[in-house]
């Protein structure tokens, strides 16, 4: 009777290894706020990633296409019930998080007999200022964190901080166009994938708990390797860019941005990459 507790968090420990695992095959994700909105950015393979949630809202999700299903459709009905038993105001990505999402998560991670959802989770809300624009992350174990300006997700917490490192050392003020915070999605959403492979490569090296490497000493931020794996990754996936526009008419902020047009907000050297 004594040793269940530590069963269940040697159980805990062994679905931590497993879902890093998975989700090492998943493509990273990068949200940022530019002047006139938000943008949200990835890459797949035949299923979306990037779907409108309500209004003002948008989600991005990596992980196992099916998880992320379930849980879009659970944040959609409860998204849709909070704007017709109270009001559209209401509707915010905290409480969508914090009372729908992270609680169905976190109990499906933690019951041992239970299969845990594949997945992270990220949604952009969209303010009526840059400086109000709203992002939050979901952790496959319900652990969340809200950030204001951008939000990244990426296989493991360590890649995530080399990738928040190099926005962090990219994002200009006042906002920038929407030109410029795709370029700088798309060399994020680079820095997470080659730190990716690089993990995968040597999968028995410890993660290092300490402060993410900064752009001057780490090999991965070399602007010719960032291009070179984006050109390869363009020939082979499709490049999902999606906006939430302040001025947008109509209630719906939303808009996936189709192919010719996140073509043309490419750098000049990736446009021409089929």
């Amino acid at each position: 009777m004594y040793e269940e507790p530590y069963r269940w968090v040697e159980a805990v420990g062994n679905r931590r290894q497993y879902l890093d695992d998975q989700l090492r095959q998943g493509s990273p994700v990068v949200a940022l706020s530019y002047a006139e909105g938000t943008v949200l950015l990835t890459f797949s393979k035949g299923t979306p990633k990037l779907y409108e949630i309500y209004d003002r809202i948008g989600l991005a999700g990596m992980g196992h296409p099916a998880d992320l299903e379930k849980l879009r459709f659970t944040l959609l009905d409860m998204a849709h019930m909070e704007g017709f038993q109270r009001s559209p105001g209401d509707v915010t990505g905290s409480r969508l998080v914090k009372y729908g999402l992270a609680p169905v998560i976190k109990q499906a991670f933690e019951e041992i007999f239970r299969a845990p959802f594949i997945i992270k989770i990220l949604l952009a809300e969209l303010g009526a200022k840059p400086e109000q624009d709203h992002f939050l992350t979901v952790d496959y174990d319900g652990a969340f964190e809200e950030t204001p300006g951008w939000a990244v997700l990426g296989a493991t917490p360590e890649i995530q901080r080399h990738m928040m490192a190099y926005v962090k050392s990219q994002i200009p003020q006042p906002p920038p166009t929407l030109q410029v915070s795709v370029e700088t999605a798309l060399q994020t959403w680079a820095i997470g994938s080659l730190h990716q492979t690089q993990e995968e490569l040597k999968p028995d090296e410890p993660n290092k708990s300490g402060p993410a490497t900064t752009v001057q000493n780490d090999p991965a931020f070399d602007e010719t390797k960032i291009l070179d794996h984006l050109r390869d990754t363009l020939s082979e996936k499709t490049l999902e860019c999606a906006v939430l526009e302040r001025n947008a008419p109509g209630s719906s902020k939303y808009r996936s941005l189709s192919p010719e047009e996140t073509r043309s907000l490419l750098p000049t050297v990736l446009q021409e990459v089929r």
